[in-house]
């Protein structure tokens, strides 16, 4: 059965304000017919101590700075931290990093964070949500963690790992959307798009 992409059903041109490769296949899984945008925001710049605003705050920096380049369409920008123990932890800058990082999830439960938010041109109207999901992480030996940091996997991800390639193994149990882990919650995203298109 072919799919049908978004824009074609609802006549709107869909944007992602993001480079990331894990939200690009995510929306392609679903179907979607869209354009990558680089917003450039530095997610270093800013960081704020609660994880929900952290993640709105830069998503809708992300897709309103795409916006201002756009005459028409929907632009998504989005923003993924994972949380232990009420502290944000980033993307590791090194090695040293990356372990310090997995050692501390490791056994523990932790909380990943991911907010989006869809901007419309040419209105200017903005709607923007985040979801919450748990995961539960085993006991990790330092070896797995070393063998998995020399993968380089870990460097680009929030909390040092994705549970999309060999960080999987890490993980024990998940309470909540698997694909907000991976950094977009679709289903969510696709029902606040609805709201552009339906209403």
């Amino acid at each position: 059965m072919n799919e049908i992409p978004f824009s074609n059903v609802y006549g709107k041109k869909l944007i992602l304000a993001s480079i990331s490769p894990r939200r690009e296949n995510l929306l392609r899984m679903i179907g979607f017919d869209f354009e990558v945008v680089n917003s450039q925001v530095d997610e270093q710049s800013e960081v704020y101590t609660i994880p929900e605003v952290h993640v709105l705050e830069l998503a809708q920096k992300k897709a309103l700075k795409v916006a201002e380049k756009i005459d028409g369409g929907l632009i998504i920008g989005a923003d993924t931290v994972v949380v232990l123990n009420n502290q944000i932890l980033g993307k590791p800058k090194d090695a040293k990093q990356a372990k310090e990082i997995l050692q501390q999830l490791s056994g523990k439960t932790h909380e990943v964070y991911t907010g989006f938010a869809i901007v419309e041109k040419p209105s200017g109207e903005m709607l923007s949500e985040f979801e919450k999901t748990l995961v539960s992480f085993r006991k990790l030996a330092d070896e797995e963690i070393d063998r998995y940091i020399q993968s380089g996997s870990p460097f680009d991800k929030a909390g040092g790992y994705g549970i999309q390639d060999q960080g999987a193994l890490f993980v024990q149990k998940i309470d909540g959307c698997f694909y907000n882990v991976m950094g977009l919650p679709v289903t969510k995203l696709y029902q606040a798009l609805e709201k552009f298109v339906r209403d």
